[in-house]
């Protein structure tokens, strides 16, 4: 039995009866309403998973609105998802991120000196959703639309560490097994095979002096897109707008919360869409690996007085390879045991795609971040938004509302 603590506290999946923990949810969400915020993409809505977990959320009476996240790229597909979503039984709103209404209170953002204009993508869409569900919630928990094996269990254990006032923590992030138990396959592999040994890589490299690095460390899935929070905590975080999202929110949560605050949660066996690699770091793993690569650096720079050179890179580059080959015997080992389909040349395969990609990057980084900073990846927090419109949050839910209530009068 995995008992192990780690920095910060581990909740582990015993395999005891969930349904006591959902009984108590349903009376703390009383006093302490729980929002749910799921951002997806339109053409997610033809994937079977999507009806399962709008099913099982039906089953959620603890939460008390969920808020989806919608990039869609014309009406016709923004009023596919809400009907779609008419069979949530749950109180819910479907923001349209791209829409015009919510696109022009956006833009009218910058007469106040808030320029969103250079952010899109999930990143940008969480942000304006977070907005929404922060206005009556004391805790919203976070998930993707495409998780293969999802149940009820995982916003209930997402929100639980927040909501109940014997635990108190203001955030929580998921972690589970990547593994398809079907097909016999491990993945994960941005994880296993680039985050954690780079993470390892720059520690070294920077002489422990960093605490933020060894809190990364601490967490079992780095990279997992599942996690609760505090409503209050959400709106003093700078998100970054682009795949390095996990890592430069754990990295935010640490300034701005605690270790006593701060748990990771057992969410059992996940499984979801997988990405190719891509050609170059504009798609597929290579850019999410390439966002990673300079979310990382910012975070050393900003917590360390390393400076991030040539030679600093380069060093990095070296010690990441090696460990990353010794995980590779690792998992191998690992995946004998439990009769998983693994091949060495493959992984070894990703670590020369990802060793790449630290140098060209990193390089990219140390001669180019006086010109163009990679600060302004980070959009500023809620804060200092709400600070410059006090009413923003209301804007952006009734422009939400308007583009449903021009679907009605139709």
């Amino acid at each position: 039995m995995d008992f192990y603590q780690e920095k910060i506290t581990t909740i582990h999946d015993f395999a005891t009866d969930n349904s006591v923990m959902v009984r108590h949810l349903q009376e703390l969400s009383k006093s302490r309403p729980a929002a749910l915020i799921i951002p997806m993409l339109y053409k997610e809505i033809k994937s079977p998973c999507l009806a399962n977990i709008r099913d099982e959320l039906n089953k959620c009476e603890f939460i008390n609105e969920v808020v989806i996240s919608l990039a869609a790229d014309s009406r016709e597909e923004y009023e596919h998802v809400v009907r779609f979503f008419r069979k949530l039984e749950l109180n819910h709103i479907v923001v349209w991120c791209n829409g015009p209404n919510v696109s022009k209170v956006v833009d009218e953002m910058s007469e106040k000196d808030l320029d969103f204009s250079q952010f899109r993508g999930k990143g940008k869409d969480v942000w304006l959703a977070i907005g929404v569900a922060s206005l009556n919630s004391f805790a919203i928990a976070l998930h993707d639309a495409d998780v293969v094996t999802y149940s009820k269990d995982f916003p209930a254990k997402l929100l639980y560490p927040i909501l109940n006032p014997d635990l108190n923590f203001l955030f929580n992030k998921g972690y589970y097994a990547r593994i398809n138990r079907k097909q016999g396959i491990m993945y994960g592999r941005v994880f296993r095979l680039f985050v954690r040994p780079f993470l390892v890589a720059l520690q070294k490299d920077v002489n422990y002096e960093s605490h933020v690095l060894d809190y990364l460390q601490a967490f079992r899935y780095t990279l997992a897109g599942e996690f609760a929070f505090s409503s209050d905590l959400a709106l003093h975080l700078r998100f970054p707008a682009d795949w390095g999202l996990e890592v430069g929110l754990l990295a935010e949560v640490y300034r701005n919360s605690s270790l006593k605050r701060t748990c990771q949660t057992d969410l059992g066996f996940y499984e979801h869409k997988h990405k190719d690699a891509g050609e170059d770091v504009s798609e597929g793993l290579s850019k999410m690996v390439n966002d990673i690569v300079l979310t990382l650096l910012r975070i050393a720079n900003e917590t360390t007085s390393v400076h991030i050179s040539q030679s600093f890179i380069q060093s990095v580059y070296v010690k990441y390879i090696r460990f990353a080959q010794d995980l590779i015997r690792q998992h191998h080992a690992d995946a004998i045991c439990n009769n998983l389909k693994y091949d060495r040349h493959v992984e070894e395969r990703y670590v020369e795609v990802f060793s790449r990609i630290i140098l060209d990057t990193g390089n990219s980084y140390q001669e180019y971040s006086h010109l163009e900073t990679p600060h302004s990846i980070q959009m500023p927090d809620w804060k200092r938004a709400l600070s410059a419109i006090p009413d923003l949050r209301e804007q952006l839910r009734d422009a939400a509302l308007k583009d449903l209530d021009s679907m009605q009068s139709k």
